[in-house]
């Protein structure tokens, strides 16, 4: 048993003084110090300077790792000159890639205080290293396929990955299923693979309006899709509509990605069923996809995207990247929900007992120090200045182990 003490623990979206935590692998009791020496009299106490924070450990619910050897071979600016790009380079990135480069980037998210990932794998290179790694693993198996001919293929070989990654299940690896886009995967597809997910209770999500591009060409058919598909596959027309790829997902509550061109409606539609969003705001401005309209969402989270349209999978600069996007926004009451997007609302969407500083829970714990000369201690101005003076965590727990 080990009891550790912050100044500030942020509970329920609160940051609170004069309490601390008894854990092992998950919470024991949350009270002031004392009254836990005194019920817990043979547990470690680990007591930091006055002037740090503990949070749960933080959620980062979307990576694509198997890029993570890109710095610069890829065309930002415009989806549709990085997607080309990304076609014509994409062995060589993947080739590049190996456990060692794998293992330096989750210890990257681990170094902002990233316990939990979403990593999204279309080719399960990345398998091996991440049941292997101390942090919480959602591993999207990725389908991806427009081709009606190629349907069975595809479909044989994601339910094999798939399946290597339910033998590989664990307290820190769980299975779970990514739908690319409506652009870019068959409705016949979709139809099985979300049946997958249902019979198996498995977490779900997708890549959703991401460019102006995509809206144009599932709504039109026509814009830069248009000549992508013409040479790619050889298509004229989508092989999906914006609602009939919505209505696909009706009783699945699934973790959309992006939505940067999504309505106000189409955002509330997401409200109404369940489902959640993740913002990536360094992709989107990246990728010159535009500002996701985060203001009609209930349920928000917040990704890095992979370094095949990010430049660090830092967390706490993905927090500083949307302070600055949404400068229309109520800076101090943004910074509070940047926090709770990468706790609370990321562990709700996928149905985890983590994101939560609560007896029961896993004891996930990323602890910062703040600067010293804080003066306000009102919940919002913690929130602000831990996203805008942190650049990595002091220290890092999963299931009550130290882990950096």
């Amino acid at each position: 048993m080990r009891i550790i003490s912050c100044k500030y623990i942020f509970i329920d979206g609160n940051f609170v003084k004069n309490k601390a935590v008894a854990f092992d692998k998950t919470i024991k009791k949350i009270a002031p110090l004392n009254e836990l020496k005194e019920e817990f009299k043979n547990a470690e106490i680990i007591e930091y300077p006055s002037n740090t924070v503990l949070y749960p450990g933080f959620i980062n619910p979307h990576v694509h790792l198997e890029f993570s050897a890109n710095q610069a071979a890829l065309n930002y600016g415009d989806f549709i000159k990085w997607l080309n790009s990304v076609i014509e380079y994409r062995q060589e990135l993947v080739e590049k890639l190996d456990e060692e480069l794998i293992k330096l980037k989750a210890k990257e998210m681990l170094q902002s205080g990233v316990t939990t990932f979403g990593a999204i794998s279309s080719f399960s290179a990345e398998l091996n290293v991440c049941k292997n790694l101390k942090q919480r693993v959602i591993y999207f198996n990725e389908i991806i396929g427009s081709n009606p001919a190629a349907v069975d293929a595809l479909f044989g070989d994601f339910k094999n990955r798939l399946q290597e990654s339910i033998e590989a299940k664990s307290d820190t690896l769980i299975p779970a299923i990514a739908i690319h886009s409506p652009y870019s995967v068959h409705p016949i597809l979709i139809r099985e693979v979300l049946k997958i997910a249902k019979e198996k209770n498995l977490i779900t999500t997708a890549h959703f309006l991401e460019s102006q591009a995509e809206r144009e060409w599932l709504e039109n058919g026509t814009g830069g899709f248009l000549e992508f598909f013409k040479n790619f596959s050889n298509t004229t027309k989508p092989i999906n509509t914006i609602e009939g790829f919505l209505n696909a997902f009706n009783n699945c509550p699934t973790l959309f990605t992006h939505g940067v061109q999504a309505t106000k409606e189409e955002l509330e539609t997401l409200n109404q069923n369940g489902h959640s969003l993740i913002h990536c705001p360094r992709s989107n401005r990246l990728l010159g996809c535009g500002r996701a309209q985060i203001e009609y969402i209930d349920n928000m989270l917040l990704g890095t995207d992979g370094l095949s349209s990010n430049y660090s999978l830092s967390i706490l600069e993905e927090m500083r990247a949307a302070l600055m996007m949404h400068h229309k926004a109520d800076l101090k009451k943004l910074a509070l929900r940047l926090i709770n997007a990468v706790t609370e609302n990321a562990a709700k969407a996928l149905n985890l007992k983590i994101g939560k500083i609560e007896t029961g829970y896993y004891a996930d714990f990323a602890i910062f120090k703040l600067p010293n000369d804080l003066k306000e201690e009102e919940n919002s101005n913690i929130a602000l200045h831990t996203i805008l003076n942190c650049n990595k965590t002091q220290n890092v727990y999963i299931g009550g182990e130290e882990v950096l």
